[in-house]
């Protein structure tokens, strides 16, 4: 039961990381407060990322790593 409550947050989380890095792109989104809401949840969790990345010429590969990240994640607990 745990185990499923816990592989539903992190499929949410991915879809969430997922909105947050499209909404990125589009200036109207961004200013949304549904878009701030996103980003109080999702920045924190991508910032310690884009310390150790190396800078990319302006491409924030961030959001794919920490999905990458969640997928290894909710691999392993499902075990």
């Amino acid at each position: 039961m745990l185990l499923k409550l816990l592989h539903l947050l992190i499929q949410l989380l991915i879809i969430i990381i997922f909105i947050h890095a499209l909404g990125s792109w589009f200036p109207q989104i961004r200013e949304s407060r549904f878009y701030e809401l996103i980003d109080r949840i999702v920045e924190p969790m991508l910032r310690p990322i884009r310390q150790v990345l190396p800078y990319m010429g302006g491409i924030d590969i961030s959001p794919m790593i920490l999905i990458f990240i969640l997928i290894l994640i909710d691999r392993l607990i499902g075990r």
